[in-house]
């Protein structure tokens, strides 16, 4: 029985902490619940090592905690697409990997992402957001502010041609 209770908990939290979230943030953090439930199936069977679990359990825990902060911080309905990357992982995102000590946070990364900040969580992650195609194109272009300008939501603060607000 108490087992049972000590089950339910976390996800009864997970679900009490969503409800003050848009529908955009529950349905990643849903994701990642789910991300979560792959995980542990395949552990279950004895499909995947001790270590992979670790690890992508490790992931997953970072991704949520990052994409919870974001929302709290930018009382916002938008997450960017968020990429978890350990040390021995910066060659997925990039040909060149960038030296992890000289980042820094806001600090955009070959066009392509912006360097979120390190997550521990049970090992260190370091959380990088895609840009979307119209920052990209506004990177190569040079259309930046100065170093250090940066929106509520830590992102650098770029000039754009576009008529719209996002």
């Amino acid at each position: 029985m108490l087992a049972t209770v000590l089950l339910l908990v976390p996800s009864s939290t997970y679900a009490f902490q969503e409800e003050e979230f848009g529908p955009v943030v529950r349905a990643y953090l849903g994701y990642l619940k789910n991300e979560q439930e792959v995980v542990d199936d395949r552990a279950s069977r004895r499909e995947v090592s001790a270590a992979y679990y670790r690890h992508n359990s490790n992931r997953i825990r970072a991704l949520r905690q990052i994409a919870v902060r974001i929302a709290r911080e930018t009382q916002n309905d938008y997450l960017p697409e968020l990429e978890a990357v350990s040390r021995n992982e910066l060659r997925l995102l990039f040909e060149q990997p960038p030296r992890v000590e000289t980042l820094r946070v806001g600090e955009v990364v070959r066009h392509t992402f912006r360097f979120l900040g390190v997550v521990r969580s049970g090992e260190t992650f370091y959380v990088f957001a895609r840009l979307d195609p119209y920052e990209q194109s506004e990177m190569r272009e040079g259309n930046v502010k100065p170093p250090g300008e940066q929106a509520s939501d830590g992102r650098a603060v770029t000039r754009t041609r576009r008529a719209t607000v996002p």
